[in-house]
Protein backbone atom coordinates (compact mmCIF):
# COMPACT_ATOMS: atom_id res chain seq x y z
CA UNK A 1 0.00 0.00 0.00
CA UNK A 2 1.12 3.56 -0.70
CA UNK A 3 0.75 5.37 2.64
CA UNK A 4 -0.01 9.09 2.46
CA UNK A 5 -0.58 9.57 6.16
CA UNK A 6 -0.22 7.21 9.13
CA UNK A 7 -2.30 9.13 11.70
CA UNK A 8 -5.10 8.83 10.76
CA UNK A 9 -4.30 6.14 8.22
CA UNK A 10 -4.77 7.11 4.58
CA UNK A 11 -3.35 4.76 1.97
CA UNK A 12 -4.03 3.76 -1.59
CA UNK A 13 -3.85 0.50 -3.50
CA UNK A 14 -0.96 -0.19 -5.88
CA UNK A 15 -2.34 0.01 -9.41
CA UNK A 16 -1.06 -3.49 -10.16
CA UNK A 17 -3.36 -4.93 -7.46
CA UNK A 18 -6.52 -3.49 -9.05
CA UNK A 19 -6.96 -5.85 -11.98
CA UNK A 20 -9.03 -8.54 -10.25
CA UNK A 21 -12.82 -8.53 -10.17
CA UNK A 22 -12.68 -7.70 -6.45
CA UNK A 23 -9.93 -6.22 -4.28
CA UNK A 24 -8.64 -8.20 -1.32
CA UNK A 25 -9.52 -6.60 2.02
CA UNK A 26 -5.84 -6.07 2.85
CA UNK A 27 -5.34 -4.17 -0.44
CA UNK A 28 -8.52 -2.07 -0.36
CA UNK A 29 -7.68 1.64 -0.15
CA UNK A 30 -8.27 3.41 3.19
CA UNK A 31 -9.62 6.95 3.64
CA UNK A 32 -9.96 8.28 7.19
CA UNK A 33 -10.66 11.83 8.33
CA UNK A 34 -10.24 11.06 12.04
CA UNK A 35 -8.73 8.35 14.22
CA UNK A 36 -10.39 4.95 14.01
CA UNK A 37 -12.97 4.81 16.83
CA UNK A 38 -13.13 1.99 19.35
CA UNK A 39 -15.92 -0.43 18.50
CA UNK A 40 -17.48 -3.13 20.66
CA UNK A 41 -19.92 -5.27 18.70
CA UNK A 42 -21.52 -6.54 21.93
CA UNK A 43 -22.62 -3.08 23.09
CA UNK A 44 -22.93 -1.27 19.75
CA UNK A 45 -26.39 -0.15 18.61
CA UNK A 46 -27.72 1.45 15.45
CA UNK A 47 -30.20 4.14 16.47
CA UNK A 48 -32.87 5.30 14.02
CA UNK A 49 -34.57 8.47 15.23
CA UNK A 50 -36.19 11.71 14.06
CA UNK A 51 -39.34 11.72 11.95
CA UNK A 52 -40.10 8.03 12.38
CA UNK A 53 -43.10 6.17 13.79
CA UNK A 54 -41.00 3.70 15.77
CA UNK A 55 -37.53 4.78 16.93
CA UNK A 56 -35.12 1.85 16.75
CA UNK A 57 -32.03 0.73 18.65
CA UNK A 58 -30.76 -2.31 16.78
CA UNK A 59 -27.84 -4.53 17.74
CA UNK A 60 -25.54 -6.10 15.17
CA UNK A 61 -27.31 -9.42 15.81
CA UNK A 62 -30.67 -7.76 15.08
CA UNK A 63 -29.37 -6.52 11.74
CA UNK A 64 -27.80 -9.84 10.76
CA UNK A 65 -31.17 -11.53 11.33
CA UNK A 66 -32.83 -9.29 8.74
CA UNK A 67 -32.93 -10.20 5.02
CA UNK A 68 -29.48 -9.61 3.56
CA UNK A 69 -28.05 -8.97 0.10
CA UNK A 70 -24.55 -9.13 -1.36
CA UNK A 71 -23.43 -6.74 -4.11
CA UNK A 72 -20.12 -6.04 -5.82
CA UNK A 73 -19.68 -2.29 -5.45
CA UNK A 74 -16.76 -0.04 -6.33
CA UNK A 75 -15.78 2.77 -3.97
CA UNK A 76 -13.58 5.66 -5.07
CA UNK A 77 -12.33 8.61 -3.06
CA UNK A 78 -13.49 11.84 -4.68
CA UNK A 79 -9.89 13.08 -4.43
CA UNK A 80 -8.46 10.16 -6.41
CA UNK A 81 -6.00 11.62 -8.93
CA UNK A 82 -5.63 14.90 -7.03
CA UNK A 83 -1.83 14.73 -7.31
CA UNK A 84 -2.05 15.28 -11.06
CA UNK A 85 -3.98 18.57 -10.92
CA UNK A 86 -2.16 21.78 -11.76
CA UNK A 87 -1.99 24.09 -9.97
CA UNK A 88 -1.84 21.82 -6.92
CA UNK A 89 -4.81 21.68 -4.55
CA UNK A 90 -4.87 20.93 -0.80
CA UNK A 91 -5.77 17.54 0.63
CA UNK A 92 -4.37 14.02 0.46
CA UNK A 93 -2.26 13.80 -2.67
CA UNK A 94 -3.83 10.63 -4.04
CA UNK A 95 -2.32 9.17 -7.20
CA UNK A 96 -4.62 6.68 -8.99
CA UNK A 97 -5.16 3.92 -6.42
CA UNK A 98 -7.81 5.41 -4.12
CA UNK A 99 -10.35 3.09 -5.72
CA UNK A 100 -11.26 -0.54 -5.02
CA UNK A 101 -14.09 -3.02 -5.48
CA UNK A 102 -15.46 -5.45 -2.89
CA UNK A 103 -18.43 -7.72 -2.37
CA UNK A 104 -20.44 -6.15 0.43
CA UNK A 105 -23.06 -8.00 2.46
CA UNK A 106 -25.69 -6.26 4.54
CA UNK A 107 -29.26 -5.13 5.01
CA UNK A 108 -30.88 -2.83 2.44
CA UNK A 109 -31.31 0.59 4.03
CA UNK A 110 -34.91 0.65 2.80
CA UNK A 111 -35.71 -2.37 5.00
CA UNK A 112 -34.56 -0.54 8.13
CA UNK A 113 -36.42 2.64 7.16
CA UNK A 114 -39.59 0.60 6.68
CA UNK A 115 -39.19 -1.01 10.11
CA UNK A 116 -38.91 2.44 11.67
CA UNK A 117 -41.81 3.85 9.65
CA UNK A 118 -41.20 7.18 7.92
CA UNK A 119 -43.49 9.96 9.17
CA UNK A 120 -45.12 12.48 6.82
CA UNK A 121 -42.94 15.53 6.35
CA UNK A 122 -39.62 13.66 6.32
CA UNK A 123 -37.53 14.72 3.32
CA UNK A 124 -33.93 13.92 4.25
CA UNK A 125 -31.83 11.38 6.13
CA UNK A 126 -28.66 12.07 8.12
CA UNK A 127 -26.08 9.32 8.71
CA UNK A 128 -23.60 9.66 11.58
CA UNK A 129 -20.41 7.73 12.23
CA UNK A 130 -18.71 7.34 15.61
CA UNK A 131 -15.47 8.86 14.28
CA UNK A 132 -14.98 12.50 15.26
CA UNK A 133 -12.37 15.20 15.62
CA UNK A 134 -11.40 18.78 14.88
CA UNK A 135 -11.78 20.41 11.48
CA UNK A 136 -10.55 23.71 10.12
CA UNK A 137 -12.92 26.60 10.72
CA UNK A 138 -14.94 24.89 13.45
CA UNK A 139 -14.73 25.21 17.22
CA UNK A 140 -14.90 21.95 19.11
CA UNK A 141 -15.11 18.51 17.56
CA UNK A 142 -17.43 17.32 14.83
CA UNK A 143 -18.63 13.85 13.93
CA UNK A 144 -18.36 12.48 10.43
CA UNK A 145 -21.89 12.94 9.06
CA UNK A 146 -23.46 12.89 5.64
CA UNK A 147 -27.00 13.39 4.38
CA UNK A 148 -29.10 12.05 1.54
CA UNK A 149 -32.52 12.99 0.31
CA UNK A 150 -35.17 10.52 1.43
CA UNK A 151 -35.82 9.62 -2.21
CA UNK A 152 -32.16 8.64 -2.66
CA UNK A 153 -32.05 6.82 0.68
CA UNK A 154 -35.06 4.78 -0.41
CA UNK A 155 -33.01 3.35 -3.28
CA UNK A 156 -33.08 -0.39 -2.68
CA UNK A 157 -29.41 -0.77 -3.64
CA UNK A 158 -28.03 1.14 -0.64
CA UNK A 159 -26.72 -1.32 1.94
CA UNK A 160 -25.98 -1.20 5.64
CA UNK A 161 -22.99 -3.52 5.32
CA UNK A 162 -21.50 -5.71 8.04
CA UNK A 163 -19.36 -7.99 5.84
CA UNK A 164 -16.74 -7.39 3.15
CA UNK A 165 -15.62 -10.09 0.73
CA UNK A 166 -17.21 -12.76 2.89
CA UNK A 167 -15.52 -11.66 6.12
CA UNK A 168 -16.61 -9.48 9.02
CA UNK A 169 -16.13 -5.82 8.14
CA UNK A 170 -12.51 -4.86 8.99
CA UNK A 171 -12.08 -2.08 11.55
CA UNK A 172 -10.41 0.22 8.99
CA UNK A 173 -13.44 -0.15 6.75
CA UNK A 174 -16.07 0.68 9.34
CA UNK A 175 -16.65 -2.27 11.70
CA UNK A 176 -19.24 -3.07 12.85
CA UNK A 177 -21.42 -1.30 10.24
CA UNK A 178 -21.02 1.06 7.31
CA UNK A 179 -23.12 2.38 4.48
CA UNK A 180 -22.49 1.37 0.89
CA UNK A 181 -23.99 3.85 -1.58
CA UNK A 182 -23.44 2.39 -5.08
CA UNK A 183 -22.36 4.81 -7.78
CA UNK A 184 -21.48 7.65 -5.40
CA UNK A 185 -18.03 8.74 -4.38
CA UNK A 186 -16.87 7.04 -1.18
CA UNK A 187 -17.64 9.97 1.11
CA UNK A 188 -21.32 8.98 1.02
CA UNK A 189 -20.57 5.49 2.36
CA UNK A 190 -20.29 6.49 6.03
CA UNK A 191 -18.11 4.17 8.13
CA UNK A 192 -18.64 3.19 11.78
CA UNK A 193 -22.30 4.04 11.34
CA UNK A 194 -24.25 4.32 14.59
CA UNK A 195 -27.09 6.79 14.00
CA UNK A 196 -29.67 7.50 11.30
CA UNK A 197 -31.94 10.52 11.70
CA UNK A 198 -34.86 11.49 9.48
CA UNK A 199 -35.44 15.23 9.15
CA UNK A 200 -37.59 17.72 7.28
CA UNK A 201 -34.66 19.69 5.82
CA UNK A 202 -31.40 19.05 3.94
CA UNK A 203 -28.28 18.37 6.02
CA UNK A 204 -25.69 21.19 6.02
CA UNK A 205 -22.82 19.76 8.10
CA UNK A 206 -19.11 20.23 7.47
CA UNK A 207 -18.60 17.18 5.24
CA UNK A 208 -21.74 18.02 3.26
CA UNK A 209 -21.50 21.70 2.40
CA UNK A 210 -17.99 22.91 3.37
CA UNK A 211 -15.92 20.09 1.92
CA UNK A 212 -16.76 17.67 -0.88
CA UNK A 213 -17.90 20.51 -3.10
CA UNK A 214 -16.80 21.21 -6.65
CA UNK A 215 -15.77 24.86 -6.67
CA UNK A 216 -15.21 26.09 -10.22
CA UNK A 217 -15.27 29.71 -11.41
CA UNK A 218 -17.33 30.97 -8.51
CA UNK A 219 -19.89 28.15 -8.63
CA UNK A 220 -20.19 25.38 -6.05
CA UNK A 221 -22.02 22.07 -6.26
CA UNK A 222 -21.87 18.81 -4.33
CA UNK A 223 -19.74 15.76 -5.07
CA UNK A 224 -22.19 12.93 -5.80
CA UNK A 225 -21.92 10.32 -8.60
CA UNK A 226 -18.56 8.94 -9.68
CA UNK A 227 -17.40 10.34 -12.99
CA UNK A 228 -16.70 7.92 -15.85
CA UNK A 229 -13.10 6.74 -15.69
CA UNK A 230 -10.62 4.11 -16.90
CA UNK A 231 -7.33 2.91 -15.52
CA UNK A 232 -4.52 1.08 -17.32
CA UNK A 233 -3.28 -1.79 -15.15
CA UNK A 234 -0.79 -3.35 -17.59
CA UNK A 235 1.78 -2.45 -18.83
CA UNK A 236 2.94 -0.45 -15.84
CA UNK A 237 4.58 2.96 -16.04
CA UNK A 238 8.27 2.66 -16.98
CA UNK A 239 8.14 -1.05 -17.83
CA UNK A 240 10.58 -2.66 -20.30
CA UNK A 241 8.83 -4.94 -22.79
CA UNK A 242 10.06 -7.18 -25.61
CA UNK A 243 8.99 -6.54 -29.19
CA UNK A 244 5.92 -8.36 -30.39
CA UNK A 245 2.41 -8.71 -29.07
CA UNK A 246 1.52 -6.83 -25.91
CA UNK A 247 -1.78 -7.01 -24.06
CA UNK A 248 -2.95 -3.70 -22.63
CA UNK A 249 -5.30 -4.37 -19.70
CA UNK A 250 -7.32 -2.21 -17.38
CA UNK A 251 -10.57 -1.45 -15.62
CA UNK A 252 -13.24 1.21 -16.17
CA UNK A 253 -16.22 2.43 -14.17
CA UNK A 254 -18.89 5.10 -13.86
CA UNK A 255 -21.45 6.06 -11.25
CA UNK A 256 -24.03 7.05 -13.83
CA UNK A 257 -24.28 3.82 -15.84
CA UNK A 258 -22.43 0.67 -16.86
CA UNK A 259 -19.48 0.99 -19.24
CA UNK A 260 -20.43 0.99 -22.93
CA UNK A 261 -16.93 0.92 -24.42
CA UNK A 262 -13.25 1.52 -23.72
CA UNK A 263 -10.91 2.86 -26.41
CA UNK A 264 -7.12 2.71 -26.48
CA UNK A 265 -4.67 4.82 -28.45
CA UNK A 266 -1.07 3.67 -29.01
CA UNK A 267 1.51 6.43 -29.57
CA UNK A 268 -1.13 8.92 -30.65
CA UNK A 269 -2.68 6.69 -33.30
CA UNK A 270 -6.42 6.44 -33.82
CA UNK A 271 -8.53 5.12 -30.98
CA UNK A 272 -9.23 1.37 -31.08
CA UNK A 273 -12.03 -0.41 -29.27
CA UNK A 274 -10.80 -2.61 -26.45
CA UNK A 275 -12.54 -5.90 -25.66
CA UNK A 276 -14.76 -5.76 -22.59
CA UNK A 277 -14.07 -8.76 -20.36
CA UNK A 278 -16.87 -10.38 -18.35
CA UNK A 279 -20.40 -9.20 -17.73
CA UNK A 280 -21.46 -5.58 -17.36
CA UNK A 281 -22.08 -4.73 -13.70
CA UNK A 282 -23.40 -1.21 -13.11
CA UNK A 283 -21.69 -0.56 -9.76
CA UNK A 284 -18.42 -2.45 -10.18
CA UNK A 285 -15.58 -1.92 -12.59
CA UNK A 286 -15.47 -3.32 -16.07
CA UNK A 287 -12.34 -5.23 -17.03
CA UNK A 288 -11.02 -4.65 -20.56
CA UNK A 289 -8.06 -5.55 -22.77
CA UNK A 290 -6.51 -4.74 -26.15
CA UNK A 291 -3.90 -6.78 -28.06
CA UNK A 292 -1.31 -4.57 -29.73
CA UNK A 293 1.74 -5.43 -31.83
CA UNK A 294 4.76 -3.33 -30.91
CA UNK A 295 7.57 -4.16 -33.33
CA UNK A 296 9.54 -0.92 -33.28
CA UNK A 297 11.91 -0.43 -30.33
CA UNK A 298 11.68 2.77 -28.34
CA UNK A 299 9.37 4.67 -26.05
CA UNK A 300 5.65 3.92 -26.26
CA UNK A 301 2.67 5.71 -24.69
CA UNK A 302 -0.77 4.16 -24.49
CA UNK A 303 -3.91 6.05 -23.47
CA UNK A 304 -7.33 4.73 -22.47
CA UNK A 305 -10.70 6.43 -22.31
CA UNK A 306 -14.08 5.05 -21.28
CA UNK A 307 -17.64 5.90 -22.27
CA UNK A 308 -20.65 4.80 -20.21
CA UNK A 309 -24.14 3.85 -21.33
CA UNK A 310 -25.33 7.34 -20.34
CA UNK A 311 -23.07 8.75 -23.08
CA UNK A 312 -20.45 10.27 -20.76
CA UNK A 313 -16.84 10.10 -21.98
CA UNK A 314 -13.59 10.91 -20.20
CA UNK A 315 -12.06 14.29 -21.02
CA UNK A 316 -8.52 14.69 -22.32
CA UNK A 317 -7.58 16.91 -19.36
CA UNK A 318 -9.01 17.24 -15.84
CA UNK A 319 -11.46 19.92 -14.76
CA UNK A 320 -9.55 21.87 -12.14
CA UNK A 321 -11.44 22.76 -8.96
CA UNK A 322 -10.26 24.30 -5.69
CA UNK A 323 -10.65 21.17 -3.54
CA UNK A 324 -9.24 18.82 -6.15
CA UNK A 325 -12.14 16.42 -6.71
CA UNK A 326 -13.29 14.25 -9.59
CA UNK A 327 -10.17 14.03 -11.76
CA UNK A 328 -11.26 11.63 -14.51
CA UNK A 329 -8.93 12.67 -17.31
CA UNK A 330 -7.74 10.11 -19.85
CA UNK A 331 -5.09 7.86 -18.30
CA UNK A 332 -1.74 7.54 -20.12
CA UNK A 333 1.09 5.07 -19.42
CA UNK A 334 4.56 5.22 -20.95
CA UNK A 335 6.97 2.30 -21.24
CA UNK A 336 9.85 1.10 -23.44
CA UNK A 337 10.02 -1.60 -26.07
CA UNK A 338 13.47 -3.20 -26.31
Amino acid sequence: MLIHRAEPLNCETPVGALGDSVTANAHFYVRNHFQVPASDADTWKLEVTGLVERPLAMSLTDLIRLPSETHAVLLECAGNGRRFLSPATPGEQWERGAVSTAEWTGVPLAVVLDRAGVRPGATDVVFRGTDHGSVSGSTGEVSFERGLSLATARDGEILLAYAMNGEALPIQHGFPLRMIVPGWYGVASVKWLHAIELTDHPFVGHFQTTTYQYEVEGASYAVTLQRVKSLIIEPTEGADLPRGETIVRGVAWSGAAAIARVEVSVNGAEWQDARLVGERRPHSWQQWELRARLERPGDVTVRARATDLAGRTQPESPTWNRQGYGNNAVHAVSFRVA
